[in-house]
């Protein structure tokens, strides 16, 4: 009988038992909070990880236990130079990967930065639309023969989904005028939505594409939100659970967080997570827009799983970065 795991199952507990030597598995943003915690259970448990950063000094720094640690258990680290907000370094990054040649069993996009000020990256982008979503969109593309058959591809995204579906006439706020945390949402539901995509296009070869929630933890993703916001909206919600007779909410531990990301990549079935939106390594429920969601509840809006919109995210995405995939 398969185990089952929750919000409170940590990345050891979920790859309990799990062997996986000679697997490899690349995870981008293993320089800090999540990524490195995805990167270190994967590779203490066996694995050849690869960790793609943009600041190679920091990641050095932040990955010294976890290469010890995988080291004694069997698995090995590297590092790989990767700024997502640059389509020059990524496809530099894909170049480098593919000469080498060697397969992953797994890719998990992993980086991504949350509810930053209006910029843009060094394409012109939208910052998080262009880091979050497009960064990742030609990295997995350009790599995706590297994906050995039974594969899979894992993309992070977020109950922030939730903010906002995507915008195809104005991805990048010139006419609209720019918040935050709808930018967050849009690229979030676009990283359910390339997962959806990349899945249709490539199970028949056996690879199949999930994302994940990896619930409320804090990490440096956060560092672009007033910490007086982020209080605010806990109390708020612990109002809410209050008045349900409900326990207060609390953030998950790094270890936490980076569960069901895991679970996504090496431990539930494919055929059960293909195309979809998991979280608390679990597969997510489907929520109707007419249905209205709380701070604590789960699941997932339709909009974010709709596979006309995967495909018109598809075609926008190949015209913003000049590729065809």
């Amino acid at each position: 009988m398969a185990k089952t795991f929750d919000a409170t199952s940590t990345t050891d507990e979920v790859l309990s038992g799990i062997n996986l030597k000679r697997k490899r598995i690349l995870v981008t943003g293993a320089s800090a909070g999540l990524g490195v915690e995805t990167a270190r259970s994967l590779a203490a448990h066996g694995a050849q990880v690869v960790g793609a950063a943009r600041d190679l000094a920091k990641a050095e720094a932040a990955t010294a236990q976890l290469r010890r640690e995988a080291t004694s258990n069997g698995g090995s680290f590297e590092l790989v130079a990767l700024d997502l907000g640059d389509l020059k370094s990524i496809r530099h990054c894909a170049d480098a990967l593919l000469a080498k040649g060697e397969p992953f069993d797994v890719v998990i996009a992993n980086a991504g930065v949350m509810a930053t000020p209006f910029r843009h990256t060094a394409d012109g982008f939208e910052m998080q639309f262009g880091t979050n979503h497009l960064g990742h969109f030609v990295l997995v593309n350009r790599i995706s023969p590297l994906i050995r058959k039974g594969g899979r591809l894992i993309n992070l995204s977020s109950a922030g989904h939730r903010f906002s579906n995507v915008d195809l006439e104005d991805p990048n706020f010139v006419r609209t005028p720019y918040e935050p945390f709808v930018a967050y949402g849009r690229s979030k539901t676009a990283n359910i939505l390339f997962a959806v995509a990349f899945d249709r296009r490539h199970r028949g070869n056996g690879i199949r594409s999930a994302a994940v929630h990896p619930g409320g933890v804090q990490t440096e993703l956060d560092r672009h939100v007033d910490p007086i916001l982020i209080q605010r909206i806990i109390e708020q919600t612990n109002k809410q659970l209050a008045s349900e007779g409900k326990a207060p909410f609390q953030l998950k531990t790094i270890a936490q967080g980076a569960a069901t990301s895991v679970w996504a990549a090496v431990v539930a079935p494919a055929d059960e997570i293909g195309g979809r939106y998991c979280e608390n390594c679990h597969i997510g429920h489907v929520v109707a827009a007419h249905v209205t969601i709380s701070a604590t509840s789960g699941g997932v809006r339709a909009y974010a799983l709709d596979t006309n919109a995967a495909e018109a995210l598809w075609k926008k995405s190949e015209e913003m970065v000049g590729e065809k995939f």
